[in-house]
């Protein structure tokens, strides 16, 4: 009997042993803090945690960086980009019920090329 009670008091410290470790808690999202100057948000955005480079295409001017888990991703120009220097956030959010692309960004160098290259996201977003 008394082996019995013992037993029992050790079976739910072994099964909390066996337990997976319950997942971290993801980050906070990145809000894009225009204030800051390009150098200090491209240095904020690609220290975030989680952030994963996509695939750099040939002779394409800007850097897709996808946060792990989806739902969110930031565009960095290159020189020789539309509206160079400047820093964009693509966002999948609700919005009347339906999963959408919200596009926005940060422009430190011309307002036409980054004008240009945020119809470009917002095309995407509607495909």
């Amino acid at each position: 009997m008394r082996a019995a009670f013992a037993l029992s008091l050790l079976l739910p410290l072994t099964a909390a042993a066996c337990a997976p470790d319950p997942e971290p808690a993801p980050p906070p999202r990145l809000a894009l803090d225009c204030s800051l100057p390009y150098e200090a948000l491209s240095a904020k955005v690609l220290a975030y945690p989680g952030l994963v480079p996509a695939p750099q295409e040939r002779g394409e001017p800007y850097r897709f960086h996808n946060v792990a888990g989806g739902g969110e991703a930031f565009v960095l120009t290159q020189p020789g980009a539309p509206g160079h220097p400047a820093v964009f956030k693509q966002e999948a959010v609700q919005e009347n019920g339906r999963k959408v692309m919200k596009n926005t960004g940060c422009a430190y160098g011309d307002k036409a090329g980054f004008d240009q290259v945020m119809a470009y996201l917002e095309s995407l977003g509607a495909r």
